[in-house]
Protein backbone atom coordinates (compact mmCIF):
# COMPACT_ATOMS: atom_id res chain seq x y z
CA UNK A 1 0.00 0.00 0.00
CA UNK A 2 1.31 3.44 -0.91
CA UNK A 3 2.28 5.82 1.85
CA UNK A 4 0.41 9.12 1.75
CA UNK A 5 2.38 12.36 2.09
CA UNK A 6 1.45 16.00 2.56
CA UNK A 7 4.01 18.82 2.29
CA UNK A 8 3.91 22.08 4.21
CA UNK A 9 6.05 24.85 2.74
CA UNK A 10 6.36 24.89 -1.06
CA UNK A 11 9.49 27.03 -1.38
CA UNK A 12 12.90 26.02 -2.63
CA UNK A 13 13.34 22.73 -0.77
CA UNK A 14 9.90 21.18 -1.32
CA UNK A 15 10.52 20.14 -4.94
CA UNK A 16 13.43 17.97 -3.83
CA UNK A 17 10.89 15.75 -2.06
CA UNK A 18 7.81 15.89 -4.25
CA UNK A 19 9.77 15.65 -7.50
CA UNK A 20 11.25 12.32 -6.39
CA UNK A 21 8.04 11.13 -4.79
CA UNK A 22 5.92 11.40 -7.95
CA UNK A 23 8.56 9.95 -10.31
CA UNK A 24 11.16 7.53 -8.94
CA UNK A 25 9.04 6.45 -5.97
CA UNK A 26 5.51 6.61 -7.36
CA UNK A 27 5.05 2.89 -6.66
CA UNK A 28 5.50 3.40 -2.92
CA UNK A 29 4.48 7.01 -2.34
CA UNK A 30 1.62 9.39 -3.07
CA UNK A 31 1.52 13.15 -2.70
CA UNK A 32 -1.98 13.98 -1.46
CA UNK A 33 -1.84 17.71 -0.56
CA UNK A 34 0.34 20.80 -0.20
CA UNK A 35 0.15 23.63 2.31
CA UNK A 36 1.68 27.12 2.30
CA UNK A 37 0.96 30.69 3.37
CA UNK A 38 0.98 31.67 -0.32
CA UNK A 39 -1.65 30.44 -2.82
CA UNK A 40 0.30 31.65 -5.85
CA UNK A 41 3.28 29.56 -4.83
CA UNK A 42 1.07 26.50 -4.37
CA UNK A 43 -0.49 27.09 -7.80
CA UNK A 44 3.00 27.24 -9.31
CA UNK A 45 3.84 23.97 -7.56
CA UNK A 46 0.76 22.34 -9.04
CA UNK A 47 1.77 23.54 -12.51
CA UNK A 48 5.16 21.90 -12.02
CA UNK A 49 3.49 18.69 -10.88
CA UNK A 50 1.40 18.60 -14.05
CA UNK A 51 3.73 20.04 -16.69
CA UNK A 52 7.16 18.97 -15.45
CA UNK A 53 6.40 15.73 -13.63
CA UNK A 54 3.35 14.43 -15.51
CA UNK A 55 1.51 14.07 -12.21
CA UNK A 56 -1.82 15.61 -11.27
CA UNK A 57 -2.62 18.76 -9.32
CA UNK A 58 -3.20 18.13 -5.64
CA UNK A 59 -5.44 19.92 -3.14
CA UNK A 60 -3.98 23.11 -1.69
CA UNK A 61 -4.44 24.41 1.84
CA UNK A 62 -3.41 27.75 3.31
CA UNK A 63 -1.34 27.65 6.50
CA UNK A 64 -4.34 28.34 8.73
CA UNK A 65 -6.03 25.27 7.18
CA UNK A 66 -3.21 22.88 8.12
CA UNK A 67 -5.24 20.91 10.64
CA UNK A 68 -8.13 20.67 8.21
CA UNK A 69 -5.72 19.29 5.58
CA UNK A 70 -4.62 16.52 7.95
CA UNK A 71 -8.18 15.59 8.87
CA UNK A 72 -9.42 15.68 5.26
CA UNK A 73 -6.51 14.12 3.33
CA UNK A 74 -5.33 11.73 6.08
CA UNK A 75 -1.62 11.61 5.20
CA UNK A 76 0.61 9.04 6.86
CA UNK A 77 3.51 11.50 6.82
CA UNK A 78 3.86 15.26 6.81
CA UNK A 79 7.00 16.64 5.20
CA UNK A 80 7.98 20.00 6.72
CA UNK A 81 9.90 22.36 4.41
CA UNK A 82 8.61 25.69 5.68
CA UNK A 83 10.59 28.58 7.19
CA UNK A 84 12.71 27.14 10.01
CA UNK A 85 11.04 29.03 12.86
CA UNK A 86 7.69 27.38 11.94
CA UNK A 87 8.99 23.79 11.85
CA UNK A 88 8.02 23.06 15.44
CA UNK A 89 4.46 24.28 14.89
CA UNK A 90 3.79 21.86 12.04
CA UNK A 91 5.76 18.99 13.56
CA UNK A 92 3.78 19.21 16.78
CA UNK A 93 0.36 19.65 15.12
CA UNK A 94 0.99 16.79 12.70
CA UNK A 95 1.99 14.42 15.50
CA UNK A 96 -0.96 15.40 17.66
CA UNK A 97 -3.21 14.56 14.71
CA UNK A 98 -1.66 11.12 14.28
CA UNK A 99 0.98 11.63 11.59
CA UNK A 100 4.66 10.80 11.51
CA UNK A 101 6.89 13.63 10.32
CA UNK A 102 9.88 14.14 8.04
CA UNK A 103 11.50 17.51 8.67
CA UNK A 104 14.02 19.38 6.59
CA UNK A 105 17.00 20.47 8.65
CA UNK A 106 17.25 22.22 11.01
CA UNK A 107 14.64 20.52 13.16
CA UNK A 108 13.97 23.89 14.79
CA UNK A 109 15.86 27.06 15.79
CA UNK A 110 16.13 27.32 19.59
CA UNK A 111 16.10 25.24 22.76
CA UNK A 112 12.51 26.11 23.76
CA UNK A 113 11.05 24.93 20.46
CA UNK A 114 13.30 21.87 20.57
CA UNK A 115 11.95 20.97 24.01
CA UNK A 116 8.37 21.34 22.76
CA UNK A 117 9.10 18.85 19.94
CA UNK A 118 10.78 16.37 22.30
CA UNK A 119 7.85 16.56 24.71
CA UNK A 120 5.37 15.98 21.88
CA UNK A 121 7.24 12.89 20.64
CA UNK A 122 7.20 11.49 24.17
CA UNK A 123 3.51 12.29 24.58
CA UNK A 124 2.26 11.03 21.19
CA UNK A 125 4.69 8.23 20.39
CA UNK A 126 4.97 9.49 16.79
CA UNK A 127 8.15 9.31 14.72
CA UNK A 128 10.23 12.29 13.54
CA UNK A 129 13.00 11.99 11.00
CA UNK A 130 15.41 14.79 10.02
CA UNK A 131 16.83 14.76 6.49
CA UNK A 132 20.61 15.00 6.75
CA UNK A 133 21.59 14.34 3.15
CA UNK A 134 25.29 14.95 3.79
CA UNK A 135 25.48 11.71 5.81
CA UNK A 136 24.63 9.80 2.62
CA UNK A 137 27.30 11.34 0.37
CA UNK A 138 29.82 8.53 -0.34
CA UNK A 139 32.84 10.51 0.86
CA UNK A 140 31.15 11.41 4.15
CA UNK A 141 29.99 7.83 4.70
CA UNK A 142 33.57 6.68 3.99
CA UNK A 143 34.87 8.88 6.84
CA UNK A 144 32.41 7.16 9.18
CA UNK A 145 33.60 3.77 7.90
CA UNK A 146 37.30 4.58 8.38
CA UNK A 147 36.73 5.74 11.94
CA UNK A 148 34.43 2.81 12.80
CA UNK A 149 37.09 0.42 11.46
CA UNK A 150 39.75 1.98 13.68
CA UNK A 151 41.98 3.17 10.85
CA UNK A 152 43.26 6.12 12.90
CA UNK A 153 42.45 4.70 16.33
CA UNK A 154 40.60 6.83 18.87
CA UNK A 155 39.73 10.27 17.53
CA UNK A 156 41.00 13.09 19.73
CA UNK A 157 40.44 16.23 17.63
CA UNK A 158 38.73 17.48 14.47
CA UNK A 159 39.26 20.69 12.54
CA UNK A 160 36.33 21.46 10.22
CA UNK A 161 36.46 24.46 7.88
CA UNK A 162 33.39 25.22 5.75
CA UNK A 163 33.52 27.78 2.96
CA UNK A 164 30.35 29.31 1.51
CA UNK A 165 31.11 31.27 -1.64
CA UNK A 166 29.92 34.61 -2.99
CA UNK A 167 27.03 32.93 -4.85
CA UNK A 168 25.61 30.36 -2.44
CA UNK A 169 26.89 32.03 0.75
CA UNK A 170 25.50 35.38 -0.30
CA UNK A 171 22.09 33.80 -0.87
CA UNK A 172 21.46 33.50 2.88
CA UNK A 173 21.73 37.28 3.13
CA UNK A 174 19.18 37.94 0.36
CA UNK A 175 16.27 35.97 1.80
CA UNK A 176 14.47 35.17 5.03
CA UNK A 177 17.58 33.64 6.60
CA UNK A 178 19.06 37.16 7.06
CA UNK A 179 16.77 37.59 10.11
CA UNK A 180 18.08 35.39 12.91
CA UNK A 181 14.65 34.71 14.39
CA UNK A 182 13.72 32.86 11.17
CA UNK A 183 16.55 30.33 11.02
CA UNK A 184 18.77 30.76 14.04
CA UNK A 185 21.59 32.17 11.92
CA UNK A 186 24.04 30.05 9.97
CA UNK A 187 25.25 28.25 13.11
CA UNK A 188 21.81 26.59 13.21
CA UNK A 189 20.48 26.71 9.65
CA UNK A 190 23.67 25.73 7.80
CA UNK A 191 26.11 24.38 10.40
CA UNK A 192 23.56 21.81 11.56
CA UNK A 193 24.81 19.75 8.59
CA UNK A 194 28.40 19.98 9.77
CA UNK A 195 27.77 19.45 13.46
CA UNK A 196 25.68 16.42 12.56
CA UNK A 197 28.53 15.02 10.45
CA UNK A 198 30.92 15.23 13.40
CA UNK A 199 28.36 13.55 15.70
CA UNK A 200 27.83 10.90 13.00
CA UNK A 201 31.52 10.32 12.29
CA UNK A 202 32.60 10.11 15.91
CA UNK A 203 29.50 8.38 17.28
CA UNK A 204 29.24 10.85 20.14
CA UNK A 205 27.33 13.93 21.33
CA UNK A 206 28.37 17.51 22.09
CA UNK A 207 29.07 18.41 25.71
CA UNK A 208 30.37 22.00 25.87
CA UNK A 209 30.31 24.73 23.19
CA UNK A 210 32.08 28.08 22.92
CA UNK A 211 31.68 30.42 19.93
CA UNK A 212 32.76 33.76 18.54
CA UNK A 213 31.63 35.53 15.38
CA UNK A 214 29.96 38.48 13.77
CA UNK A 215 28.65 40.17 10.63
CA UNK A 216 31.94 41.25 9.08
CA UNK A 217 31.37 41.37 5.32
CA UNK A 218 27.69 41.62 4.39
CA UNK A 219 25.35 44.38 5.53
CA UNK A 220 25.29 48.08 4.72
CA UNK A 221 27.67 49.21 7.45
CA UNK A 222 30.42 46.86 6.28
CA UNK A 223 29.96 47.94 2.66
CA UNK A 224 30.18 51.61 3.67
CA UNK A 225 33.46 50.92 5.47
CA UNK A 226 34.83 49.52 2.21
CA UNK A 227 33.86 52.69 0.36
CA UNK A 228 30.61 51.59 -1.30
CA UNK A 229 28.36 54.59 -1.97
CA UNK A 230 25.50 53.20 -4.07
CA UNK A 231 22.87 51.04 -2.41
CA UNK A 232 19.55 49.46 -3.34
CA UNK A 233 16.85 47.58 -1.45
CA UNK A 234 16.19 44.80 -3.98
CA UNK A 235 17.86 43.72 -7.22
CA UNK A 236 15.07 42.96 -9.69
CA UNK A 237 14.42 45.95 -11.94
CA UNK A 238 17.04 48.13 -10.24
CA UNK A 239 19.66 49.93 -12.35
CA UNK A 240 22.28 50.00 -9.59
CA UNK A 241 21.97 46.25 -9.09
CA UNK A 242 22.87 45.52 -12.72
CA UNK A 243 26.53 46.11 -11.88
CA UNK A 244 26.50 44.24 -8.59
CA UNK A 245 27.94 40.68 -8.81
CA UNK A 246 26.04 39.86 -5.61
CA UNK A 247 22.63 40.75 -7.09
CA UNK A 248 19.96 38.15 -7.87
CA UNK A 249 17.54 39.10 -10.66
CA UNK A 250 14.33 37.11 -10.24
CA UNK A 251 12.95 38.08 -13.64
CA UNK A 252 15.87 36.37 -15.42
CA UNK A 253 15.01 32.90 -14.09
CA UNK A 254 11.58 31.42 -14.81
CA UNK A 255 11.62 29.17 -11.75
CA UNK A 256 12.53 31.95 -9.34
CA UNK A 257 10.01 34.24 -11.04
CA UNK A 258 7.17 31.75 -10.69
CA UNK A 259 8.00 30.70 -7.16
CA UNK A 260 8.78 34.12 -5.69
CA UNK A 261 8.42 37.22 -7.87
CA UNK A 262 4.92 36.35 -9.08
CA UNK A 263 3.92 35.35 -5.54
CA UNK A 264 5.18 38.29 -3.52
CA UNK A 265 1.98 40.32 -3.88
CA UNK A 266 0.36 37.91 -1.40
CA UNK A 267 2.82 38.02 1.49
CA UNK A 268 5.38 40.71 0.62
CA UNK A 269 8.32 38.30 0.67
CA UNK A 270 11.20 39.53 -1.50
CA UNK A 271 13.69 36.83 -2.47
CA UNK A 272 16.21 39.25 -4.04
CA UNK A 273 17.10 41.69 -1.27
CA UNK A 274 20.51 43.35 -1.33
CA UNK A 275 23.14 41.54 0.71
CA UNK A 276 24.51 44.99 1.56
CA UNK A 277 21.21 46.32 2.83
CA UNK A 278 19.90 47.10 6.30
CA UNK A 279 18.17 44.60 8.57
CA UNK A 280 20.70 41.76 8.44
CA UNK A 281 21.32 40.40 11.94
CA UNK A 282 23.02 37.04 11.31
CA UNK A 283 26.75 36.36 11.37
CA UNK A 284 28.83 35.68 8.27
CA UNK A 285 32.10 34.83 10.09
CA UNK A 286 32.12 32.24 12.89
CA UNK A 287 34.51 30.15 14.94
CA UNK A 288 33.34 27.42 17.33
CA UNK A 289 35.00 25.04 19.80
CA UNK A 290 33.17 21.92 20.97
CA UNK A 291 34.10 19.33 23.59
CA UNK A 292 32.30 16.02 23.04
CA UNK A 293 31.15 13.39 25.52
CA UNK A 294 33.99 11.10 24.37
CA UNK A 295 36.45 13.96 25.16
CA UNK A 296 37.25 14.73 21.50
CA UNK A 297 37.61 18.41 20.56
CA UNK A 298 36.24 20.19 17.47
CA UNK A 299 37.52 23.49 16.11
CA UNK A 300 35.06 24.76 13.50
CA UNK A 301 35.19 27.68 11.07
CA UNK A 302 32.45 29.02 8.78
CA UNK A 303 32.86 31.96 6.40
CA UNK A 304 30.10 32.95 3.98
CA UNK A 305 31.93 35.10 1.38
CA UNK A 306 34.70 32.86 0.07
CA UNK A 307 36.07 32.53 -3.51
CA UNK A 308 35.15 28.82 -3.61
CA UNK A 309 32.58 26.51 -2.04
CA UNK A 310 33.33 23.42 -0.03
CA UNK A 311 35.08 22.15 3.06
CA UNK A 312 38.34 20.93 4.56
CA UNK A 313 38.35 18.47 7.45
CA UNK A 314 41.30 17.12 9.42
CA UNK A 315 40.69 14.31 11.92
CA UNK A 316 43.46 13.37 14.35
CA UNK A 317 43.56 10.05 16.17
CA UNK A 318 45.78 7.83 18.27
CA UNK A 319 47.01 5.95 15.18
CA UNK A 320 47.12 8.69 12.55
CA UNK A 321 45.22 11.36 10.67
CA UNK A 322 42.51 11.66 7.99
CA UNK A 323 42.29 14.67 5.65
CA UNK A 324 39.17 15.34 3.60
CA UNK A 325 38.90 18.06 0.96
CA UNK A 326 35.69 18.69 -0.99
CA UNK A 327 35.00 21.41 -3.58
CA UNK A 328 31.32 21.92 -4.46
CA UNK A 329 29.73 23.64 -7.44
CA UNK A 330 28.20 27.08 -6.96
CA UNK A 331 24.43 27.32 -6.91
CA UNK A 332 21.46 29.45 -5.86
CA UNK A 333 18.57 27.67 -4.15
CA UNK A 334 15.80 26.98 -6.69
CA UNK A 335 17.79 28.75 -9.39
CA UNK A 336 18.71 25.62 -11.32
CA UNK A 337 18.60 21.83 -11.41
CA UNK A 338 18.13 20.10 -8.06
CA UNK A 339 21.00 17.73 -8.78
CA UNK A 340 23.34 20.73 -9.05
CA UNK A 341 22.76 21.76 -5.43
CA UNK A 342 25.90 20.81 -3.54
CA UNK A 343 27.20 18.77 -6.48
CA UNK A 344 30.92 18.07 -6.45
CA UNK A 345 33.82 19.41 -8.46
CA UNK A 346 36.46 17.45 -6.57
CA UNK A 347 36.87 15.29 -3.48
CA UNK A 348 39.85 13.56 -1.86
CA UNK A 349 40.41 11.59 1.32
CA UNK A 350 43.96 10.92 2.46
CA UNK A 351 44.98 8.75 5.39
CA UNK A 352 48.24 9.41 7.21
CA UNK A 353 49.08 6.40 9.42
CA UNK A 354 51.36 7.23 12.32
CA UNK A 355 54.19 4.91 11.20
CA UNK A 356 53.44 4.10 7.57
CA UNK A 357 53.25 5.80 4.20
CA UNK A 358 50.20 8.03 3.58
CA UNK A 359 47.68 6.90 0.98
CA UNK A 360 44.64 8.20 -0.88
CA UNK A 361 41.33 6.43 -0.28
CA UNK A 362 39.40 5.21 -3.31
CA UNK A 363 35.93 6.76 -3.34
CA UNK A 364 32.66 5.75 -4.92
CA UNK A 365 31.42 8.27 -7.46
CA UNK A 366 28.18 9.68 -6.13
CA UNK A 367 25.56 10.99 -8.56
CA UNK A 368 23.23 13.87 -7.77
CA UNK A 369 23.04 16.77 -5.36
CA UNK A 370 24.92 17.23 -2.09
CA UNK A 371 27.84 15.08 -3.13
CA UNK A 372 25.68 12.20 -4.26
CA UNK A 373 23.86 12.04 -0.94
CA UNK A 374 20.46 13.26 -2.18
CA UNK A 375 19.44 10.19 -4.23
CA UNK A 376 20.53 7.79 -1.48
CA UNK A 377 18.61 9.76 1.14
CA UNK A 378 15.48 9.83 -1.02
CA UNK A 379 15.63 6.06 -1.53
CA UNK A 380 16.01 5.62 2.21
CA UNK A 381 12.92 7.78 2.82
CA UNK A 382 10.51 6.69 0.10
CA UNK A 383 11.61 3.11 -0.60
CA UNK A 384 11.92 0.13 1.69
CA UNK A 385 14.76 0.86 4.11
CA UNK A 386 17.70 -1.52 3.90
CA UNK A 387 20.12 -2.64 6.57
CA UNK A 388 22.65 0.12 7.05
CA UNK A 389 25.82 -0.60 8.98
CA UNK A 390 26.47 3.14 9.21
CA UNK A 391 23.04 4.07 10.63
CA UNK A 392 22.66 7.11 8.39
CA UNK A 393 18.92 7.60 8.97
CA UNK A 394 18.70 10.49 11.44
CA UNK A 395 16.22 10.39 14.32
CA UNK A 396 14.82 13.29 16.32
CA UNK A 397 17.69 12.77 18.78
CA UNK A 398 20.21 13.24 15.96
CA UNK A 399 18.26 16.27 14.76
CA UNK A 400 18.26 17.75 18.25
CA UNK A 401 21.96 17.10 18.88
CA UNK A 402 23.01 18.80 15.66
CA UNK A 403 21.01 21.98 16.28
CA UNK A 404 21.88 22.10 19.99
CA UNK A 405 25.53 22.62 19.05
CA UNK A 406 24.51 25.66 16.98
CA UNK A 407 21.97 26.85 19.55
CA UNK A 408 24.62 26.62 22.25
CA UNK A 409 26.94 28.52 19.91
CA UNK A 410 24.36 31.30 19.57
CA UNK A 411 24.02 31.53 23.35
CA UNK A 412 27.80 31.69 23.65
CA UNK A 413 27.92 34.47 21.04
CA UNK A 414 25.48 36.49 23.16
CA UNK A 415 27.05 35.82 26.55
CA UNK A 416 30.73 35.29 25.81
CA UNK A 417 30.59 32.13 27.95
CA UNK A 418 30.91 28.39 27.23
CA UNK A 419 27.56 26.57 27.20
CA UNK A 420 26.82 23.06 28.52
CA UNK A 421 24.54 21.33 26.02
CA UNK A 422 22.86 18.97 28.52
CA UNK A 423 21.42 21.98 30.34
CA UNK A 424 19.49 23.21 27.27
CA UNK A 425 16.86 20.45 26.94
CA UNK A 426 15.64 17.28 28.64
CA UNK A 427 15.13 14.11 26.60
Amino acid sequence: MKKRYAIVGTGGRAEFFYGAMVTDFKETSELVAICDINQTRMDFTNRLLVDKYDYHAVPTYKADQFENMIKTEKPDFVIVTSVDRTHHTYIIKAMELGCDVISEKPMTVDEEKCQEILDTIKRTGRQLRVTFNYRYAPHNTKIRELIMDGVIGDVHSVHFEWLLNTQHGADYFRRWHRDKRNGGGLLVHKSTHHFDLVNFWLGTKPQTVFAMGGLMFYGRENAEKRGVTEFYQRATGNEIAKNDPFALHLDSNEHLKGLYLDAEHEDGYQRDQSVFGDGINIEDTMGVMVRYQNKAILTYSLNAYMPWEGFNVQINGSKGRIELRVVEKSYVNSGGLKEEEGALKEKTIKVFPMFAAPYQVQLEEGVGGHGGGDPVLLKDIFDKPSDDRFERAASHVDGAMSILTGIAGNISLRTGQPVVVDKLVTF
